[in-house]
């Protein structure tokens, strides 16, 4: 088949990647380079003259293979942008940057399955997903901020990047998803770190527009209810923002202790402990996860609201590893008990559970149990980095909708992904790939529509970005 011939071919290029996803709890680094120069100087105009300016081009191939007869897509995306942020005056600095994306060729996203009637899911989220056959007008206000530092802390104030465990980055597509709000970072001694805002605006990963808060919550699928019914909380949720906090506190010889609590008016409340340890090439992590609707949910209407206040969730995840210069290994266990739905707007983040493997999530569930074992390697003396992941993830039956939002089955998953970062006259080039493969371990009824890109699938993915 045509997708098989173009991956087999993109498999030639000796450099096939490490996760294009970035981790959480660490800052984005979207725009490669270092940032302006905090300088001071008596003239606005010197500040204006001595900033920097970053850019990227980047292309993207994406293909998924379903099962039979089930319908495939392959995307290819192209895009570039550019950021500038001015240096430094009496403290404060201004950034501005935008991206745009072409379709350059793609199968056709406005196709539904004629077996299922499901939409594309992995490819039209390189694009805009709230119009599907929109193939230029695809370009965004990503970043206009006003920042101020004072030592080594900062705050923001307008369209930004941030990384946090549940609002972040997101794995790769072509941009990610930003925020608009108030967000600092904040230093205290050597061993403390103050992080959180507010935040009143969204622009999802695989859109072109901003949203409120409330408006944002169900631009992607919106799931089952718990009884069965069909979700229907977009446009229906009423919410005046987020307030996000976060503290670390580092101690010696590589622990740290994190607390983050994330309240989202009228809709849920989230907070989470991490523990991180670090014994000589020893590493471990325990993480806890509670959540708690707040009022209705964010909405009166039980049909129509997101987090049901009748339940509430618990999550454990917990990593043993082992590192060095060159190898990354781990064992990883997540438990999310049957109390209620783990719920994280997918529009926002992805889970930050030491489990997560790029392409899935375990968002939209309860009564899970997930093992992944991780291997990354990285060469001494080539700047190639390889990465091996695989999991078993047991989750509730796909007809007990009050434990699975999306009706996924349980399933194995597979991620192999290398990254290849040129130097010398291509420096500045990296090229990535990662293959995903997802096979069913679950009972689907004889119904395709809990397989369609769900599982028993392989995606298959090329992207090479330019740096400048």
């Amino acid at each position: 088949m045509q997708i098989r011939f173009l991956v087999f071919i993109s498999l030639l290029i000796p450099s096939i990647t490490l996760a294009q996803h970035q981790e959480i709890h660490v800052a984005p680094h979207l725009w490669k380079g270092e940032k302006s120069m905090a300088e001071d100087s008596t003239s606005l105009l010197f500040a204006f003259k001595h900033g920097k300016v970053h850019g990227n081009l980047r292309y993207f191939f994406m293909a998924t293979e379903n099962q039979d007869r089930l319908t495939d897509a392959y995307a290819n995306a192209a895009g570039g942008g550019l950021f500038y942020e001015t240096a430094a005056y009496k403290g404060f600095q201004m950034g501005v940057g935008g991206y745009f994306i072409y379709n350059l060729g793609s199968s056709d996203m406005t196709k539904v399955d004629p077996f299922t009637k499901a939409v594309n899911r992995y490819e039209l989220s390189l694009f805009d997903i709230k119009n599907p056959a929109n193939k230029h007008d695809l370009d965004r206000l990503e970043e206009l901020y006003l920042k101020y530092n004072f030592g080594k802390s900062h705050v923001i104030a307008g369209k930004q990047l941030i990384n946090t465990p549940f609002i972040n980055l997101q794995d790769g597509r072509m941009r990610p998803t930003e925020v608009g709000g108030l967000y600092g970072e904040i230093y205290i001694g050597k061993r403390n770190k103050l992080e959180g805002g507010y935040l009143y605006e969204i622009s999802p990963r695989g859109t072109v527009d901003w949203y409120g808060i409330g408006e944002s919550m169900g631009i992607y699928s919106n799931g089952i209810n718990i009884d069965g019914t069909k979700g229907n909380y977009a446009q229906n949720i009423e919410s005046k923002g987020i307030y996000l906090v976060g503290y670390t506190h580092s101690l010696p010889k590589g622990y740290s202790f994190k607390v983050w609590n994330v309240y989202v008016d009228n809709v849920f409340n989230t907070s989470q402990i991490q523990w991180d340890i670090k014994k000589g090439n020893w590493v471990a992590g325990v993480q806890y996860t509670e959540q708690h609707a707040v009022n209705f949910g964010g909405n009166e209407d039980p049909s129509k609201t997101y987090f049901d206040p009748s339940q509430m969730s618990r999550v454990f995840s917990t990593k043993l590893g082992w590192e060095n210069n060159q190898w990354k290994t781990s064992l990883n266990y997540t438990r999310i008990t049957g109390e209620g739905r783990y719920l994280m707007p997918r529009e926002w983040g992805r889970d930050p559970f030491f489990t997560f493997m790029p392409r899935e999530r375990n968002e939209g569930l309860g009564d899970v149990q997930a093992f992944v074992g991780k291997v990354s390697y990285a060469t001494p003396n080539l700047p190639v980095k390889a990465s091996l992941s695989y999991g078993l993830f047991k989750l509730p039956d796909v007809k007990q909708v009050a434990l699975n939002k999306y009706g996924l089955p349980s399933y194995n998953q597979l991620n192999l992904d290398i990254n290849y970062e040129f130097e010398g006259f291509l420096e500045g080039l990296e090229i990535q790939a990662l293959y995903v493969h997802k096979s069913n371990q679950g009972e689907t009824y004889e119904n395709e529509k809990y397989i369609i890109n769900k599982v028993n699938l392989s995606n298959y993915n090329l992207i090479l970005n330019f740096h400048f």
